[in-house]
């Protein structure tokens, strides 16, 4: 069935020299069908792309589609681009969508669209006054991706018919350009036609890929031929081979030129002959440019009007709205109608109520230019007026508008800001800047300016940082400013700046503003928030330990009452984690943080605290209360449409949470997922540098140096650092890339540079930046005692803090420094520790290094014992690196490695069960061995399965308990 727009039909007429074509044509809509001559077969969607300049029967060959289509029984959706429309957000996309939805009330639209409708019904039109969180264009994007897949499905086969895609607005092409190539797995085919200027966003029409299809098919004149066929098909076959010829070269093979001037010979009767020639040239005049504009002018005055008011109209013309731009009575306006469709200038259009198009762009485009400036600018204003008064909206006023002088009306500037809220709300941010700037030059009240300004600044944000922050420093220069829209203007500038790696203006504007408000004591309050928040996350901040004690001092005073102390106390839980001082405090502050609820999703508070809070508790060895908070706080985001940065982090630092616990894997997964959306996201290159430092840490755990430093070089990892905190430390990150690489010498300087900058800042958790570790190793060899010194430190500061995977870590690397007989000591208490943790990945490491260790000394019991165990949980944690270097110990030392004694899983056993509520209870490791006849050592093997596959250690063990799932009876 067909469902879609009623078209212009123009006359039936075959299609001359197009064959291969419409060979492609019925080729695209064969592969659409399930079965072909009976026999079944699986439907295949794609692209069939048609491009030439106007005139070359693109449209044409779109309608022959349409009705192909429409005879196989196939659903058609449909959208046109617009010369006029084109500052129109997503209006090509509304003309696809929304007939399939005209039939819905609300409650079934809803119901229809899901999570998605409100991130997606301001883009598709389907609310009037949109309201709530912004979402960003990213998530817009992807809802429709959500939208076209699921009427693709409803519907199937769907042919999409996409015609002047030059024109389709910047939005509207964007998301199709982004959203083809899945065209391949839907029963969807996309047939597009547009001119060569077709712009960047759409390069997946202009070379699209070689699973959609060929390269488009550029459309040929005509040949001389097929032009005499036209014109005999319509003077009679006796037309003179000289006449035509002439008829070919006035038109130059262009189809519709030839078909118009064909249809005018027939209606002044000639007959083809060298007589007829004379008119025949002013025939051919008359159908474009010049000759058309005096053709139109000979239709009179009123007509000259009537047609100058659809051409400022553009697209689906209403003839009421037509009649009162051009200043005429509606019985003028009928006449006017009634000749210019008897010109074959307009024909009936697509939309309701009887509107009117041109019948070919090249006539609207050339009487549009026949229009004086200042009568065009007095009809746009005309325009902009009748829209509103018409109740279609400030979008489709707005446009106008930009077209008329600016005037300082205080109506335009509100129709403007209207407008670009609407456009915000779609997701339309660079159409939100245009109307914005437009209101600026207007120019607004001066009341009005700081505000108009501040959502400039807003609009401008995530698509040019760099111009948010001229436009709020303009602003904030206004007098008479709101406090509370100030304190917003002063936010969004902090996190401009931030965002272009200017963490020390950020911080200094924060602080300025703090002393500035000293009769507000909440937004006070809220600006010391912002100066910790970007103080903390500054490379280069001159005193850090200055900065830790005032907020420690201010932190104490809190309770937690408001949004603004909530903040503060968890800025403190990350600074008291960073600083290493004892866990349980980081965890207390945290946990007063949390207690009234920390959104990710309050516009003008960023997220960065939420998700540092929900840090402290990985690094704290309760990564599953890390990961609860993060799934939260992504659904959050994801249910407003910030799908972008937001996401982007979210994900990645999911992963780190997941290469924390040790499941390499799903962190590898989730991290490539992360960069790929920082990837495509303008303005996400702070993701990026957390999702590659992660991403290579991963790939160096799961053993695969040579991927890691192909990522490295494709992104030139460590070539820049940042201005801004990244986690974990990229030069870190590089040392550890080149150890791994066996360059010891050239991990030694960025490690010691690593250690004293964070020694200037007091940062001495091991847990977050372990680059005592790293140096130790370097050193191993060069000099041996330094590397021991590190390594002792690190397990100092590691006890201090109090994280058992921090200890454990510390340990096994001071064991791996040492040596000897103390080394086998340390190497024991490493594994100890990291089996009270839920970090798989380095108890993994920590067994096979005990193990190694042990077969050096002759143990090879002991030894076997340690490698069996690390070449299990190296292998269920994705760690084959590991995995083999445990194989070549065990065969070195004479020993064959065992089969795998049980499957990776996360359930808990009936007997790891009881041994995690007792522990919980408090009781000791020889009252649970007794209880479940089994050794102490039994115990601490069966409690370290239990704290990997919950996610936390003996401190949150009661807590994670309550919710986790009860094994099976």
């Amino acid at each position: 069935m067909a469902n879609e727009p009623r078209q212009p039909t123009p006359e039936s007429r075959p299609l001359l020299e197009r064959r291969k074509e419409l060979r492609a044509l019925d080729s695209a809509l064969n592969a659409l069908r399930d079965t072909v001559d009976g026999v079944p077969q699986a439907p295949r969607g794609g692209l069939v792309a048609f491009t030439g300049p106007g005139g070359m029967g693109k449209t044409a060959l779109l309608t022959e589609a349409r009705a192909r289509a429409r005879a196989q029984g196939f659903t058609v959706l449909s959208g046109r681009g617009g010369d006029k429309e084109q500052e129109l957000a997503f209006h090509v996309v509304r003309q696809v969508v929304q007939p399939s939805l005209a039939s819905m009330d609300e409650q079934e639209l809803r119901t229809f669209l899901g999570g998605w409708y409100d991130i997606v019904a301001a883009a598709l039109g389907l609310v009037a006054a949109p309201s709530g969180h912004v979402p960003d264009p990213t998530g817009v994007r992807d809802g429709l991706d959500w939208v076209m897949t699921r009427l693709a499905v409803m519907k199937s086969p769907v042919v999409l018919l996409l015609d002047d895609l030059h024109w389709a607005d910047v939005e509207s092409l964007t998301w199709l350009a982004s959203f083809a190539p899945r065209a391949v797995d839907l029963s969807l085919l996309i047939v597009a036609a547009f001119r060569p200027e077709l712009p960047l966003e759409a390069a997946a029409f202009s070379t699209p890929s070689a699973d959609l299809g060929n390269r488009p098919f550029t459309l040929a004149p005509l040949s001389a031929t097929a032009v005499a066929r036209i014109v005999r098909d319509e003077v009679g076959e006796e037309a003179e081979d000289a006449f035509c010829e002439e008829c070919w070269e006035a038109t130059g093979g262009s189809p519709f030129e030839a078909v118009e001037l064909s249809i005018r010979l027939g209606e002044r009767n000639l007959r083809g002959t060298s007589e007829d020639l004379p008119a025949m040239r002013d025939l051919a005049a008359a159908v474009k440019g010049p000759g058309l504009v005096e053709r139109l002018q000979g239709l009179g005055t009123t007509t000259v009007r009537f047609a100058y008011a659809a051409a400022v109209l553009g697209q689906a013309i209403s003839p009421e709205l037509a009649a009162r731009i051009a200043a005429v009575g509606s019985a003028a306006a009928a006449e006017a109608t009634e000749k210019l469709r008897a010109a074959r200038i307009l024909a009936d259009g697509e939309g309701p109520g009887g509107s009117l198009e041109f019948l070919h762009p090249l006539i609207a485009t050339t009487i549009y230019r026949s229009i004086g400036p200042s009568l065009r600018e007095g009809m746009h204003n005309s325009a902009a007026e009748a829209v509103r008064a018409a109740g279609l909206g400030c979008a489709a006023a707005a446009r106008h508008l930009l077209e008329v002088p600016c005037e300082g009306s205080t109506e335009a500037v509100a129709c403007l800001r209207e407008a670009a809220r609407e456009a915000l709300h779609s997701g339309a941010p660079e159409a939100a800047r245009r109307l914005l700037n437009r209101a600026l030059q207007e120019p607004p009240q001066p009341e009005e300016r700081a505000a108009l300004l501040h959502e400039l600044a807003c609009a401008t944000f995530l698509i040019k940082p760099t111009a948010t922050v001229a436009h709020l420093r303009e602003a904030l220069a206004e007098p008479g400013i709101d406090p509370e829209l100030r304190a917003s203007m002063v936010y969004r500038l902090t996190q401009a700046l931030a965002h272009t790696d200017r963490m020390a203006e950020a911080a200094t504007v924060a602080a300025d503003e703090a002393r500035r408000a000293g009769a507000h004591p909440r937004i006070r309050l809220r600006m010391q928030a912002d100066q910790f928040v970007w103080s903390a996350f500054r490379t280069d901040e001159a005193d850090s330990s200055g900065r830790s004690r005032a907020l420690a001092r201010l932190a104490d005073r809190l309770v937690g009452r408001g949004l603004e102390e909530r903040y503060i106390l968890g800025l403190r839980a990350w600074d008291a984690m960073m600083r290493g001082e004892p866990r349980q405090k980081a965890l207390t502050y945290a946990e007063e943080a949390l207690r009234g609820g920390l959104s990710w999703i309050h516009e003008n508070r960023g997220f960065e605290v939420p998700v540092s809070v929900a840090l402290v508790f990985m690094y704290c060895d309760q990564p599953r209360r890390a990961e609860e908070l993060f799934a939260k706080g992504m659904a959050e985001c994801e249910s407003k449409g910030w799908r972008g940065s937001h996401l982007a982090l979210g994900q990645t630092l999911s992963g780190y949470i997941r290469y924390r616990r040790g499941c390499l894997a799903e962190a590898e997964n989730l991290v490539r997922e992360g960069l790929g959306i920082a990837d495509r996201v303008e303005g996400a290159v702070p993701a990026q540098w957390f999702a590659i430092g992660i991403l290579i840490q991963t790939l160096l755990a799961r053993g695969r140096v040579v991927a890691a430093r192909r990522l490295a070089d494709k992104y030139h990892y460590g070539d820049v650092i940042p201005n801004a905190v990244i986690y974990p430390d990229p030069r870190t990150v590089s040392a550890e890339l080149l150890l791994a690489e066996g360059r010891p010498e050239d991990a030694v300087p960025l490690l010691s540079g690593v250690g004293e900058w964070l020694e200037g800042r007091d940062w001495r958790n091991p847990a977050w930046c372990p680059w005592q570790l790293g140096l130790a190793r370097a050193l191993s060899r060069s000099a041996p005692d330094r590397a021991v010194r590190h390594a002792q430190d690190a397990v100092k500061r590691a006890r201090d803090f109090g994280a058992a995977s921090a200890i454990g870590q510390a340990l096994h690397a001071e064991a791996e420094v040492t040596g000897g007989e103390a080394g086998l000591d340390l190497h024991a208490q490493a594994v100890d520790h990291l089996q009270r943790s839920p970090a798989a990945y380095e108890l993994a490491r920590a067994l096979v290094g005990h193990g190694a260790a042990l077969a050096r000394v002759g143990r090879l019991h002991d030894a076997a014992d340690r490698l069996y165990q690390g070449l299990e949980s190296a292998v269920h944690c994705g760690a084959e690196g590991l995995a083999a270097r445990a194989r070549r110990e065990l065969s070195a030392a004479g020993l064959r490695p065992l089969p795998l004694r049980y499957a990776q899983t996360d359930t808990l056993t009936a007997q790891e069960r009881k041994a995690a509520e007792m522990t919980a209870g408090c009781h000791t490791p020889a009252v649970v061995a007794k209880e479940l006849h089994l050794t102490e050592e039994g115990v601490r093997q069966l409690l370290s399965s239990v704290y990997r596959k919950i996610g936390t250690d003996a401190a949150g063990l009661a807590e994670a308990l309550e919710t986790f799932p009860r094994p099976r009876p």
